[in-house]
């Protein structure tokens, strides 16, 4: 039974004929953001898991629809959140990051808890404390087209074991945007999972298999083995200033502030070379670019530098975050960017 007199429902042990066949029914019967208390074989232990804190980014969703659908019993109890909801299912469905009237939930968690997006993280938070899990694992898709990958602000086993159940790629970002992970990172290990594209089905492959480690392994906070995969460190995000529009074409497009090229998405995690055009800039040139560091700092000429009117790496860089999306890139940021000796 849904219990809904707060801000966020609270479902207890929902059963597999309780979700619905597909996950747009399960959505339909949640209806607003939800906690899911699923309980597990040892109860002395609970694991948290975040998902669709954006509505446009659904598998991890679809691995909790799964997961329940399929009657399997974790291993110690597990505490499911499903944010965005109503963003999900507004029409065409997945394909709003929050609704127009609504702030991007995934950067409320940052007291004072303001508006309604404020008290469902403020809500969430005191629900998560209360139940003190051995870590959280929040579970998001990539802006745009690439391969899966995790966040921690921490580099130590713990955070890369829980990375490692998803991904062989570890970012660590001291970058500070309100979001769930740099709140709950203060009580409990946490990442972010990126999983790869919203349209790819590995990505969705990527969310269930990850999940189902996470609900079946007895210790998830041992690393088995040594590390070996990439670790990425200090990301920088690119970001158009406020107003600024972007375009995706083979060619400049007038009176915007930065063309980039409908492939753009195949930088994602690949090198950018100094002597490659990233884009094309607006009459303002790289004025309507900035680039923020961990301290809010516009550190854009240690990044980038404009020739001829196109937009250049000053060095090889990684980028990753890459999208094609234009609401997301005028409203968030075009991209995450790392120098690429870095790494």
């Amino acid at each position: 039974m849904i219990q809904n007199s707060t801000p966020i429902q609270v479902w207890e042990n929902p059963l597999p004929t309780d979700v619905g066949n597909s996950v747009e029914e399960f959505l339909s019967k949640l209806g607003g953001p939800t906690l899911l208390y699923l309980p597990g074989r040892d109860h002395s232990r609970i694991r948290a898991v975040s998902t669709l804190l954006h509505g446009n980014e659904p598998s991890g969703v679809r691995a909790i629809h799964h997961w329940i659908r399929s009657g399997e019993k974790p291993v110690v109890d597990l505490l499911c959140f499903v944010g965005s909801v109503k963003a999900a299912l507004a029409a065409p469905k997945f394909t709003h990051r929050a609704l127009p009237w609504q702030k991007d939930l995934n950067r409320c968690f940052l007291p004072p808890f303001h508006g309604t997006e404020g008290q469902i993280a403020e809500f969430l938070i005191e629900k998560l404390l209360e139940a003190k899990p051995e870590a959280l694992i929040d579970i998001h898709n990539t802006s745009g087209r690439g391969p899966a990958y995790g966040l921690s602000l921490e580099e130590d086993n713990t955070h890369k074991a829980l990375v490692s159940l998803f991904s062989d790629t570890l970012v660590i970002t001291h970058l500070r945007l309100g979001t769930l992970m740099e709140l709950a990172e203060n009580h409990f290990p946490s990442v972010t999972i990126e999983c790869g594209g919203a349209k790819d089905p590995d990505s969705h492959a990527v969310a269930l298999k990850g999940l189902e480690r996470y609900a079946t392994t007895e210790s998830v906070l041992t690393l088995d083995g040594i590390w070996m995969g990439e670790v990425l460190n200090n990301p920088a995000r690119l970001e158009l200033c406020d107003g600024a529009k972007v375009a995706y074409a083979r060619n400049p497009v007038p009176d915007v502030a930065l063309t980039l090229p409908e492939e753009v998405e195949e930088y994602n995690f690949g090198i950018l070379n100094p002597r490659e055009v990233l884009g094309w800039l607006g009459p303002l040139g790289l004025k309507m670019l900035c680039v923020y560091d961990a301290e809010g700092k516009n550190v854009l000429p240690e990044y980038f530098t404009e020739r001829n009117g196109c937009l250049f790496a000053t060095r090889p860089l990684k980028l990753f975050m890459v999208t094609t999306n234009p609401e997301i890139a005028e409203s968030d940021c075009l991209c995450y960017v790392v120098a690429a000796d870095e790494k």
